[in-house]
């Protein structure tokens, strides 16, 4: 078969590169569209020579539809819906397949153009989707992005080569961007936490948006403390930082859900900075968009309200990371679905296998 992969953004990959690689071993055509002018451009070239990889280069959505419509493969993978999917479905089959399970009514939002298929994680997941859009496909295989990790093909950070200590116990904060606590984190946090190493990982837009500019001076901050090491742009992956921590800080994140997966206690930081649209007599936008389901976190792990409330509650969690246990048990059934590293086999057994 040929399959191509639409790499919008460099942050899919991490979900894409499981199934290629089983793919590549099954004997199939694989390629992947990558966007010029994007901002993480540089980054894309660089996955490229790492996996040596066949990327075609289009400058904007357009030029990727009349690609895609040319070439006819017999599969084309999104990480996001689609405005052409009728047109392509002509040609081709279409397959979902999101870069990360998020709280956000926009993952099932996704779907109301139906592709051919869209590979589900969870159990509750799955089952909520399909009440949504009862007419459309919907498969549940489980979360490829994992399949690294459970598989021990993933060996995590080399903690002594970033200066820090193996035998300490190991923070990751892995903020998003909006809304972000990570301008709520002082300048000075880092010296709060001097017996922990402490491995930083912002969101891409952190470092490829300009209006994100006061984060990125947080970021550079941080850095200079000797028991913190902050992700660099290009290192897209979240997979080594999982394997290397012990405990996950973060406040409205899909690793939340991948962290727990790992039966790991998670902190939520409930602390955050909201753009002024959000605010005050503007707060309804902020509750539309992030909907009900943003409270889906309730019960995943500890909830603090400052940065001073973390501080207590930290090294409480990594004593006792029994506390939660049964809900991380829950929430990886629901949301992140079998544990199992098969996840990636799952989806490409279902694409050799279908019929229409």
């Amino acid at each position: 078969m040929k399959i191509i992969f639409d790499a919008l953004n460099s942050y899919y990959f991490p979900q894409y590169l499981p199934v290629y690689k089983v793919l590549k071993q099954r004997g199939h055509e694989v390629s992947f569209v990558c966007y010029l002018g994007k901002d993480d451009q540089d980054t894309l070239a660089l996955i490229e020579s790492l996996h040596d990889l066949a990327i075609h280069w289009v400058k904007d959505g357009e030029e990727a539809k009349a690609y895609y419509l040319r070439e006819k493969a017999d599969w084309v993978f999104f990480g996001n819906g689609i405005s052409y999917v009728d047109e392509l479905n002509k040609v081709s089959f279409s397959a979902q397949l999101g870069h990360g399970i998020g709280p956000k009514p926009s993952y099932y939002h996704k779907s109301s153009r139906p592709m051919t298929v869209r590979f589900i994680e969870g159990e509750l997941r799955l089952k909520t989707i399909c009440e949504m859009y009862p007419e459309d496909n919907f498969v549940q295989a489980g979360f490829s992005k994992l399949d690294p990790l459970v598989n021990g093909e993933e060996q995590g950070i080399e903690l002594e080569k970033y200066g820090l200590n193996g035998d300490k116990p190991t923070i990751l904060y892995a903020p998003t961007f909006n809304p972000s606590s990570l301008e709520r984190f002082p300048n000075a946090w880092p010296t709060c936490f001097s017996e922990y190493n402490i491995l930083i990982k912002p969101h891409s837009f952190t470092y490829t948006r300009e209006r994100y500019r006061a984060q990125r001076k947080k970021l550079e901050k941080w850095a200079r403390f000797p028991n913190v090491y902050v992700a660099k742009a290009n290192e897209i992956s979240l997979l080594p930082f999982l394997k290397s921590a012990d405990i996950l800080l973060s406040e409205a994140s899909s690793t939340l859900f991948e962290f727990v997966a790992l039966d790991k206690p998670v902190i939520v930081c409930n602390f955050f900075k909201l753009k002024w649209s959000y605010r005050g007599p503007f707060r309804y936008r902020f509750e539309k968009r992030f909907g009900k389901d943003n409270v889906i976190y309730k019960d995943i792990g500890l909830h603090v309200r400052s940065f001073r409330e973390l501080k207590k509650a930290l090294p409480q969690q990594l004593a006792q990371p029994e506390q939660f246990r049964d809900n991380r048990k829950n929430y990886t059934r629901d949301h992140v679905g079998p544990m199992d590293g098969k996840a990636s086999e799952r989806i490409v057994d279902y694409l050799e296998n279908y019929s229409a």
